[in-house]
């Protein structure tokens, strides 16, 4: 046997030895490694048509919420470049760390609680990906593929320009959301500048906003469905969120197995499932309910939908596929008091009440005492020592504020200050003071130092009061 047919033979027997694919390698992947594309069709049952007034409602939520105002100030604004951040008309700066913290955290938790009770509740139902791309990106599909009412592959014959003409529909699309979600994080005043001017005279945010648009068209005209079974992590923490008792979208194989096709008659040993498959051709993911929890379920309801239209074709009770839980499917109790159900809760409600606290006891200004740069003291002709310190003051307010200094403890102290025009800082502003504290030179004998206290007011009365520590010979 000659070394061509050595190698012939060994590679045919290592190809014997490999598993063979299925059909789909992942729910948008083929066999052969191409793109699988979706185009789903559509079930207009209960639960579609909840969801579409909910996305409908969302969808306006989307819009309006930057244009809000409460208490004078946007309802959301995340200034990165200025590092203000507005939640409920409440201004958060980077040295809110704590407020921040508790914060973040207060939404982590609420996520994890929502998982563990309702399961992909906010992906299927509220997530801006999900609501766009189905009620708003789809309909556009089935009008320009001549599939509108009922989804599926375009018609064939279509005529090219349509398909122009659907670009161009989510070029504009694309541009209004990406100018939506600017809103959020440059406010809306300066973005109706910025629309009004020439883009020569604010190239860069010209081209952030172009960057935005293209990124949106790529998402919704071509990544799609990807973004929640590829990039998203959502689908990958569920396996540690849920538990056997959370609220899935699941199929019931006790009741539907052993599946049959057709019209089922009595003595056939048949499950419920006709194995029609319409749970499958109406997923937005691509995915087959009846092969238990995927990670790219995204509980739309579609399949559920779907599954109980051809229930009450046949003339049996819908529900096949239904809200339920892993152990509901199963046959085994179900209990809503659990460890996640009662801990969540009782940690969301410690953070929030951390939060409350620490927003209402939030004070109008930032102060911090710094020593200055240097010797620690210095004489001068007439017995007095002086120190020279540093006062970092940061603006809370959304009014310019003036700041008055007031020594207590240190007998025969004065205060200067360097300059007097530091004093006023605007709304959101910092500011570093240079003072100079002058004490009788015997204050420090012994020990050398002594402690007093330096009292900060601002024009709304706030209150601030920093130990200050002088130093002098002993």
């Amino acid at each position: 046997m000659t070394a061509t047919e050595n190698q012939l033979n060994g590679s045919s027997q290592s190809e014997s030895h490999v598993l063979p694919t299925d059909e789909h390698v992942l729910s948008t992947l083929e066999r052969d490694g191409g793109r699988r594309w979706l185009s789903p069709l559509l079930s207009t049952g209960y639960w579609w048509h909840r969801r579409r007034m909910v996305a409908y409602v969302l969808m306006v939520v989307f819009v309006a919420i930057p244009h809000l105002r409460l208490g004078g100030k946007p309802l959301i604004l995340l200034d990165i470049a200025a590092r203000e951040f507005t939640i409920l008309g409440k201004t958060f700066l980077p040295t809110d760390t704590v407020l921040l913290a508790l914060l973040i955290l207060s939404v982590f938790i609420s996520i994890v609680l929502i998982t563990a009770l309702a399961g992909r509740a906010w992906c299927g139902w509220a997530c801006p990906q999900t609501v766009y791309m189905e009620y708003l990106f789809r309909p556009i599909d089935r009008f320009f593929d001549g599939v509108t009412g009922k989804g599926g592959r375009a018609k064939a014959g279509r005529s090219p320009l349509w398909q122009v003409a659907r670009i161009a529909v989510y070029v504009l699309l694309s541009m209004f959301l990406a100018h939506t979600f600017l809103a959020y994080f440059v406010g809306t005043e300066r973005l109706a500048l910025w629309v009004r001017s020439s883009p020569v005279e604010h190239p860069t945010a010209f081209i952030v906003m172009a960057v935005t648009t293209g990124a949106m068209l790529f998402d919704f005209l071509y990544f799609r469905e990807q973004m929640c079974t590829l990039a998203c992590p959502y689908g990958r923490f569920q396996s540690v969120m849920l538990d056997e008792q959370s609220l899935i979208v699941a199929y019931d194989p006790v009741r539907g197995e052993p599946r049959k096709k057709g019209k089922h008659r009595p003595g056939d040993a048949a499950g419920d499932c006709v194995d029609c498959n319409r749970c499958v051709v109406v997923c937005p993911t691509g995915i087959d309910i009846r092969q238990g929890l995927q990670m790219e379920c995204i509980n739309c309801t579609q399949c559920i939908d779907a599954c109980d239209d051809v229930m009450r074709r046949v003339g049996t009770p819908t529900g096949l596929i239904r809200y339920s839980s892993q152990n509901a499917i199963d046959r085994k109790p179900q209990r809503f008091l659990r460890a996640r159900t009662i801990i969540y809760p009782i940690i969301l409600v410690l953070v929030f009440s951390g939060f409350g606290y620490a927003l209402t006891t939030k004070r109008g200004f930032d102060a911090r005492l710094m020593r200055g740069k240097g010797a620690p003291f210095s004489m001068s002709t007439v017995g007095n020592v002086s120190n020279s310190f540093q006062i970092r003051l940061v603006n809370r307010t959304d009014q310019d504020q003036s700041y008055q200094f007031t020594i207590s403890g240190i007998e025969g102290a004065e205060l200067s200050i360097v300059d007097e025009q530091l004093l006023t800082i605007e709304p959101g502003g910092s500011r570093v003071v240079p003072v100079t504290v002058s004490f009788p030179v015997g204050l420090t004998a012994g020990d050398g130092n002594h402690l007093g206290e330096l009292e900060i007011r601002d024009d709304n009365d706030h209150q601030r009061i920093l130990s200050l520590r002088v130093l002098g010979p002993r």
